[in-house]
């Protein structure tokens, strides 16, 4: 058979889970997709196989379907083949959004299971089996949550999966019966050591991390360093008195935050994790590594520690934190305490400001960053200073808001005024149209494409008007806050002239979104939404630079 090289063909496969990828199940897609290749006789190259493995259909951010939507943009794919629609994406929206996209850029999209049609009966049939697939998804997940729970009431463990430290979980394959849990000696001689530091010793949980590192015991995963958290869910958890739970946490809405996590809006974990009562989880017997009696000593240890840490005047003792955000690999900042002995034998405590992707316990012994680590005081002293300057000169914002504005102000309403021209255009042609197809002056093959296109540029035209007069509407309430930006300035001197450490608090988390720290600035972005400053970063607008040793108050980016 002659190839065709005038046509350059792509793949794409998904499976939905890392156990699907493991078991090399994606292999029976590409075969079958590269052999349907080669009968339309095509050449396929590698660099055209786009493939996700262990990936979600419900959602759009996947590596090997960003790559390959970026190749139909820039027009190097002319014929795409999928095994099936679901394969593309879960949810039905988001097979119309991928194929609207991919059709408008001239791609073919080629389905092994079903072909995609022209007449509207074969485009309903599509649509059907895409909505049969997201019913088929939350069927199963439906099913598959009351089948562990029905596991987990008649005590089998293989609704729990895996198993924590000190256990092997057996399958039913490996154990030639039902799943259960083998304990594995050595690390659970380790757990009840912990459980006797905690129980007996009445250690803290930090003083058990301490410990572990020097005596260079590794974790699980091979990490030298033990992290509090891990060690805290250990001596919660009730497997090692006897009694594994099932059910133990629910998902629900995310938790509000003082500034969104690193990754957030193109994260699948759009939720947050919900403790659920003791009553409302299924207990399975499994084999103890500890007694009951630890098990409740250790219990009540920790609530006496968690009393003796409020006890101590520590609380929260860091001005900033939540709001700082690293400007080289965009993790957070978080407070950190330094001892140090001077010549005089006097000892000193020092508070600095560091970045999360210098610790290396967090990365398997890298770095992920060398931004540097910045002292409290300075950086703390330093906002406070400019915050202060912007409040006491609230005229200062007005007047860059009402030039920016101004400026415009009369573009917007020339670009309103022809978004409606361009509107009332596209409806027009939208009725001669349908008037040359009931006149039989167009074909049906002729009248499709040109319909549909005209209606997406009539959508298209509808919604940046209304985004255009979303954005007025919201200007004309901005400048109401702006008119009362200086009656709240005059509330709030008063308070600026001595305030306490809770009051400058309360101040900064409501007028500051975020600090971002550089290796040689500093850019404090402040709450003002709409943002005035169109014509500044999306980040925020950048006033100066400065050097981080030697930074001040009023030499700090101010984004507004």
């Amino acid at each position: 058979m002659e190839v065709q090289t005038d046509i350059r063909a792509a793949i794409y496969a998904r499976v939905s889970s890392e156990q699907q990828a493991q078991k090399k199940t994606i292999g029976s897609q590409v075969e079958a997709l590269k052999q349907r290749v080669d009968e339309d006789g095509l050449a396929l190259e590698e660099e055209f196989c786009f493939i996700d493995d262990g990936y979600s259909g419900s959602s759009l951010v996947r590596p090997a379907l960003e790559r390959l939507r970026d190749m139909v943009y820039a027009g190097s794919v002319d014929r795409l083949y999928v095994h099936s629609p679901d394969r593309l994406a879960r949810k039905y929206a988001y097979q119309v959004l991928l194929l609207d996209e991919f059709q408008h850029r001239g791609v073919e999209v080629v389905f092994l299971n079903h072909a995609i049609g022209t007449t509207p009966e074969e485009e309903l049939l599509l649509q059907v089996q895409g909505m049969i697939s997201e019913y088929e998804r939350a069927k199963i997940m439906e099913r598959s949550r009351r089948g562990k729970r029905h596991a987990a009431r008649r005590g089998s463990v293989s609704a729990l999966g895996g198993a924590p430290y000190g256990y092997r979980y057996v399958s039913k394959q490996e154990g030639g019966g039902e799943a259960h849990y083998r304990i594995d000696f050595e690390e659970a001689r380790l757990v009840q050591r912990i459980f006797e530091w905690v129980g007996v010793e009445r250690v803290s949980i930090q003083e058990v991390c301490r410990r572990l590192y020097r005596e260079g015991i590794p974790t699980r995963t091979g990490k030298s360093g033990w992290d509090r958290t891990t060690i805290w869910h250990m001596l919660k958890n009730p497997a090692y008195k006897g009694f594994a739970a099932y059910g133990k946490s629910r998902r629900g809405p995310p938790r509000p935050t003082v500034r969104p996590c690193r990754g957030w809006e193109n994260s699948q974990r759009q939720y947050s994790v919900y403790p659920v009562p003791e009553e409302e989880q299924e207990s399975i017997p499994v084999p103890a590594i500890v007694s009951e009696e630890l098990f409740q000593s250790v219990a009540e240890q920790l609530i006496e520690n968690k009393k003796r840490t409020r006890q101590q005047e520590r609380g929260v003792r860091y001005l900033l934190q939540g709001l700082l955000q690293c400007q080289c690999c965009g993790y957070s900042y978080h407070g950190k305490r330094l001892c140090r002995t001077t010549a005089g034998g006097e000892l000193r405590e020092y508070k600095y400001y560091r970045c999360v992707g210098n610790d290396r316990c967090r990365f398997g012994g890298q770095r992920m960053c060398e931004n540097k680590q910045t002292r409290a005081d300075v950086l703390e002293a330093a906002v406070w200073v400019d915050l202060c300057a912007l409040l006491k000169d609230p005229d200062r914002v007005r007047q860059e808001y009402e030039r920016r504005l101004h400026e415009g102000s009369s573009a917007q309403t020339i670009e309103i005024q022809q978004l409606g021209t361009m509107i009332q255009k596209v409806k027009r042609a939208i009725g001669r149209l349908i008037d040359a197809y009931e006149d039989g002056l167009l074909s049906k093959t002729e009248f499709d494409p040109r319909i549909r296109g005209a209606k997406e540029r009539l959508a298209k035209l509808e919604t940046e008007e209304k985004a255009a007069a979303q954005q007025a509407s919201q200007e004309q309430e901005l400048r109401l806050v702006m008119g009362r930006l200086e009656d709240f300035a005059n509330q709030v001197y008063d308070r600026l002239q001595e305030p306490d450490w809770m009051t400058r608090r309360e101040i900064i988390r409501a007028l500051v979104k975020r600090i971002e720290i550089g290796p040689e600035t500093i850019r404090v972005i402040y709450k003002v939404a709409p943002t005035p400053f169109v014509n500044s970063p999306a980040s925020g607008a950048r006033m100066q630079d400065c050097w981080r040793r030697h930074f001040a108050g009023s030499c700090l980016c101010r984004g507004v």
